[in-house]
């Protein structure tokens, strides 16, 4: 699968330490070689129902994934203390 970007999340990931950026993007990376993305992250419910978090040390990455088009959008990128905030 291809692993995409949206703008708020480029937005938030620049605001980032530089090392937990490359750890961020290697590790979606990573995501999108594998053959089932799902099965390392977690499903999310409520006002997120639809969108899957992956978790990298203390922060939190807010993806949609289109089987359709092959592709994982990363929708938000934050700690795990701010993500959840609307």
């Amino acid at each position: 699968m291809r692993v995409i970007y949206s703008e708020k999340s480029l937005k938030s990931l620049k605001k980032l330490d530089k090392p937990i950026q490359k750890m961020i993007i290697h590790y979606m990376e990573k995501v999108g070689q594998l053959e089932e993305p799902r099965a390392r992250g977690k499903a999310l419910s409520a006002n997120l129902r639809g969108f899957w978090r992956y978790r990298v040390s203390n922060y939190r990455i807010i993806c949609e994934i289109d089987d359709d088009k092959l592709i994982i959008c990363v929708v938000d990128v934050d700690h795990r203390k701010n993500i959840y905030k609307c």
